[in-house]
């Protein structure tokens, strides 16, 4: 009966917005003058500022469309979307603004759509005016009252597949004092997908429901998709640099906690507010539906990881992006590696090495250098390249059949030895970040290696403590 009674006030909401024409609202305030077509952007770019100081009428015409598309590397998704991509074109518009809103649903759609703006102040955020059956244009209009960053998405039941589908954005409320003006701004959005197929499994992918209500993502990402803003497609700036970031989360269920590894956010105007930004802010929370925006100068030159702080998230469900700052070094502010020296605590530094060495279990056989080897790989190196060595997909390379591994095993004990930064290629895929040199000592180094030369497809090579003692090497950069 439930569902009955939802599918008629459905029906009903989608009579009165096919059938019943809205009136056009007073001004309320600011007096209209002009007329212009919004510019809508993709993310992640942003429309330009707006500059006029009065209102004006704004016609802002949006297309539903559902298309598939990919989710991450051999994974696709039928997405649901406002303008062909996840999440939604930007919109931005000026507090006063009068926006005739036109919503169309393309005919090659199966579902009909509709949009709450949550800009919007009346019932249903624009939702029952807009519910549009594929082929059909709908137009409402609305008064820009409140001045604010705020998420916009589908509100057709139900409502949750439809938002977990991709359908969602953000809009722009300029105050009528505008906005100042920075080098760079971008247009961030995080999502959680539901996946009938565990996280990787290849193909297209349908949505499943029963994951969605207990609330248990495959997929974690900005932008709709894992590996959106790494790589080439990472957001780029310049030593010196300002920059804005409007990040919303679309949900439909996930919070993010949202954060740049290595920045310090000079203003966060929490809940897209546009009046009292907070200074001096690590972490900010965002909540599903909402959006914030950032701001800040980048001072050293360097890649800057954007993650959901709720790691497994970034490093094992995709919410990882990467800004990179080009420029001159400034060793004032942040000198990077100065030296790397046996670090020797007074009375006790020797003993402890020494110890440290005769606990260290023994191998005495490849079979046993494999077993050690999976807990060394399990606790110091699975995060990134995961339980089953594929990797992360424009962030860390896989481990599994990789051609990384197909040659001398010198390359990989200096890797883990001595770190690893600057371009690698991988597969024939290219990575462009840094891995950490680790504290292990020949015989654990040996175990760990041989564990992954064992496994995925490799080779079955067989790493010795000797082999690493020859090779052992401080870290190393790998250039052009």
């Amino acid at each position: 009966m439930k569902k009955i009674r939802l599918f008629a006030l459905g029906a009903a909401l989608c009579m009165t917005g096919l059938t019943q024409a809205a009136p056009a609202p007073k001004a309320a305030g600011s007096k209209i003058s002009g007329q212009e077509i919004a510019i809508l952007t993709d993310a992640p770019a942003v429309p330009p500022r707006i500059t006029r100081k009065h209102a004006a009428k704004v016609i802002v015409n949006l297309e539903v469309k559902e298309v598939e598309g990919r989710l991450a590397d051999g994974v696709s998704y039928t997405f649901w979307t406002f303008g062909g991509k996840v999440p939604g074109k930007f919109i931005r518009i000026r507090e006063g603004d009068e926006v005739e809103f036109h919503l169309n649903n393309h005919p090659d759609n199966k579902m009909p759509h509709n949009i709450d703006l949550h800009a919007v102040t009346g019932p249903g955020g624009g939702a029952a005016a807009s519910l549009t059956a594929p082929g059909h244009s709908s137009v409402f209009s609305f008064k820009a009252l409140n001045p604010g960053l705020y998420v916009y998405h589908c509100a057709t039941a139900p409502v949750a597949m439809h938002v977990a589908n991709g359908m969602y954005g953000l809009i722009l409320v300029e105050p009528k004092a505008g906005m100042s003006k920075v080098d760079h701004e971008f247009y961030v959005m995080q999502g959680d997908f539901y996946t009938q197929g565990k996280n990787g499994e290849q193909g297209l992918q349908p949505f499943s429901m029963v994951k969605a209500i207990e609330e248990e993502p495959e997929y974690v990402v900005f932008n709709g998709a894992a590996g959106s803003l790494t790589g080439d497609n990472a957001l780029k700036a310049k030593k010196g640099d300002t920059v804005r970031l409007f990040v919303g989360v679309g949900g439909p269920n996930l919070t993010s906690s949202f954060h740049v590894i290595g920045e310090i956010f000079d203003k966060v105007h929490h809940e897209g507010n546009t009046a009292s930004p907070a200074k001096n802010i690590q972490t900010t929370m965002i909540p599903a539906g909402g959006a914030a925006y950032m701001e800040f100068k980048v001072n050293v030159p360097g890649t800057y990881i954007m993650v959901d702080h709720s790691l497994t998230r970034a490093f094992n469900k995709g919410a990882l992006g990467m800004l990179k700052v080009s420029g001159d070094e400034d060793k004032a502010i942040y000198s990077g590696k100065m030296t790397d020296e046996v670090y020797l605590p007074e009375g006790t530094s020797m003993r402890n090495t020494v110890a440290s060495q005769a606990q260290a279990p023994t191998a005495k056989t490849k079979a046993d250098r494999v077993k050690l080897g999976e807990g060394i790989y399990n606790t110091n190196c699975a995060a990134c390249h995961q339980t089953s060595g594929a990797g992360v997909p424009q962030a860390f390379p896989p481990l599994a059949k990789s051609d990384y591994l197909s040659g001398s095993t010198a390359p990989a004990i200096k890797a883990v030895t001595g770190g690893l930064q600057g371009k690698l290629v991988v597969n024939g895929n290219e990575y462009n970040g840094v891995m950490p040199s680790w504290s292990l000592n020949d015989e654990e180094v040996a175990n760990v290696l041989t564990y992954i030369y064992n496994n995925w497809g490799n080779g079955g090579d067989e790493v010795t403590p000797e082999d690493v003692k020859k090779h052992r090497i401080n870290p190393v950069k790998h250039e052009d």
